[in-house]
């Protein structure tokens, strides 16, 4: 099995060059990746890949910028291999991730999504531990057993509504199920837990395997935290808590509809948010994150 490998890229080139280098450290040698540039204005980026010798590295610039979303769906398109991992331009493969992934496939032949073990760096790649991730890692992700788990349909939307405890550039996804199943439009914010969601509402099967793989990269002032403060992020996520919530009523899975539609790990989040985006001002930000934790 080979994995495919697609890194769509809008960043800065030396974390790039930097995420590269971490999948051609791979113990297993067995995978192909494509770069996907997304029109970044820089002079630096071309000539660095022309200058790798790798065949399986492949170089494409979009010739207009797509957006995140839409080159997520050319990575899609491009993909040939059974299993794909749509990388973020910024983390890290650990040197076991490819065969930590071809194991759990192993294991569990028609997993459709597989998440392996993650740790968090900062921008300048040092260990951190951020609340948010201490509560993914220690309260949210299946513990149940300390080996691969298994979560299928009803189980694994339940979980995961819960609280989305998956870190999306660290998953690798059966490429037939991505190619059949869609981003939704309109929750550009929260996408990927809608897809996952899908996935888990066409009775998908997640494979978790606790064995450490990836490093996922955390920066201060991200795109992510910023929707925090404007109030797009906790909107997003109220409009979708309750598709989901009609969604898991139309199948007749109750736990899935009521730990949707109650969404206290959400409104948790935005508790420990609302100093943050008090103190930045922003009355879109305050009145949403107020909202989010209050509306029914």
């Amino acid at each position: 099995m080979t994995l495919e490998i697609f890194v769509p890229f809008w960043g800065d080139p030396h974390l790039l060059f930097l995420t590269v280098e971490s999948v051609r450290a791979q113990s297993d040698g067995d995978w192909r990746m494509t770069v996907i540039d997304d029109c970044y204005p820089s002079d630096v980026v071309a000539p660095w890949f022309d200058a790798v010798r790798d065949e399986r590295i492949t170089y494409v610039r979009n010739d207009v910028n797509l957006g995140i979303t839409e080159n997520y769906r050319e990575a899609i398109r491009r993909a040939r291999e059974p299993y794909i991992t749509i990388l973020g331009c910024d983390d890290l493969m650990h040197p076991n991730y490819v065969e930590t992934v071809k194991r759990a496939v192993a294991l569990q032949p028609d997993a459709d999504v597989i998440q392996p073990g993650v740790d968090i760096i900062d921008e300048k790649g040092r260990a951190i531990r951020p609340l948010v991730d201490r509560v993914k890692q220690q309260l949210l992700t299946p513990r149940r057993n300390p080996g691969v788990v298994s979560l299928r349909g009803e189980e694994m939307a339940t979980s995961l509504i819960r609280g989305d405890w998956l870190y999306w550039p660290s998953l690798t996804f059966r490429t037939d199920t991505l190619k059949r199943i869609d981003f939704r439009e309109g929750l550009p914010i929260i996408q990927d837990l809608a897809l996952l969601m899908d996935i888990a509402f066409a009775d998908g099967t997640l494979v978790y395997d606790r064995t450490l793989a990836f490093s996922y990269r955390r920066h201060g002032g991200s795109a992510s935290q910023k929707t925090l403060l404007d109030g797009r992020r906790f909107r997003d996520e109220r409009t979708y808590y309750r598709q989901a919530t009609g969604l898991a009523r139309s199948r007749g899975w109750r736990r899935t509809a009521w730990t949707a539609r109650v969404r206290l790990m959400s409104r948790l989040h935005a508790v420990t948010e609302l100093p943050s985006v008090i103190r930045h001002g922003n009355r879109a930000g305050i009145g949403s994150t107020l909202a989010h934790i209050f509306a029914v």
